[in-house]
């Protein structure tokens, strides 16, 4: 972990040190990568507007096929997106919205 003194344009500089928690960057970055792709949105909106899709409904909904859905799928899964749920073969897949929200807050938070 780096610890960084930082000053700001009017020159009144902070006096304690600002940590930079390398593993919590990571993590941040993990959620926008998985929400910054055109794909990954559409499939987010698909399976809200259903409720619960498998991934065969989401590649042929999509027109996809079907490892590049699964990999997209696993991207929203890692980052906290979307949750599973599975009845005998079929895996399920449903957005996670509590997740989302708090996610979209904060970024809007640090985008005012």
């Amino acid at each position: 972990m780096s610890t960084y003194s930082l000053e700001f344009t009017s020159g009144k500089e902070i006096t304690e040190p600002v940590v930079l928690d390398t593993l919590l960057v990571k993590k941040a970055a993990i959620y926008v990568r998985a929400i910054n792709h055109k794909l990954r949105q559409q499939i987010l909106k698909k399976i809200d507007e259903k409720g619960t899709c498998t991934v065969t409904e989401i590649f042929t909904e999509l027109f996809l096929v079907q490892a590049v859905a699964s990999q997209h799928l696993a991207v929203l899964r890692k980052a906290g997106f979307v949750k599973t749920t599975r009845d005998g073969k079929n895996i399920y897949y449903s957005v996670n919205m509590p997740r989302l929200k708090e996610f979209l807050q904060t970024i809007q938070q640090l985008t005012r």
